[in-house]
């Protein structure tokens, strides 16, 4: 499932980014670029993180970065970036992340099976371990691909 949503070319790799702001436009910019979402999504989840707290951070490392559909979602598609540097969400440092995958979903159940392929994924401290220090764009989305299959 994670196949049919994950384009290579919207894997990147950054050693660190400024706050948790400039982490969400990297992060979702690829999709913005293809035509996945519109610019308006990476407003959408800034305006949604400073109403509901940083929401998308499910477990040390990994925040799945995502918004309503309304909020700009065109096509269903995933993008992964790897920020070296851990990127502080909540100022108490209890929401760092350094796995940040994007999600479009452009509708509420359209992406179950995907959420489902993810979690296994979330859950692998060793692939976590893995993703979050490479430094081979090849290497994070073969793992995400591996996992689509698992």
């Amino acid at each position: 499932m994670i196949a049919e949503m994950l384009k290579k070319e919207n894997v990147q790799i950054v050693e660190s980014v400024a706050d948790w702001k400039e982490a969400i436009h990297v992060a979702v910019q690829p999709l913005v670029d293809g035509g996945y979402v519109e610019a308006r999504y990476i407003d959408g989840i800034i305006e949604n993180t400073y109403a509901m707290g940083p929401y998308y951070v499910l477990i040390d490392d990994v925040a799945l970065l995502h918004a309503r559909p309304e909020q700009g979602c065109i096509e269903k598609q995933l993008g992964v970036t790897i920020v070296h540097e851990p990127v502080h969400f909540a100022e108490d440092g209890s929401k760092d992340a350094r796995l940040l995958v994007t999600l479009s979903a452009t509708d509420g159940e359209g992406h179950i099976a995907v959420m489902g392929a993810l979690a296994s994924l979330f859950m692998n401290e060793e692939k976590i371990a893995t993703l979050v220090k490479s430094n081979s764009v090849d290497e994070v989305y073969e793992i995400f691909m591996n996992s689509s299959e698992e």
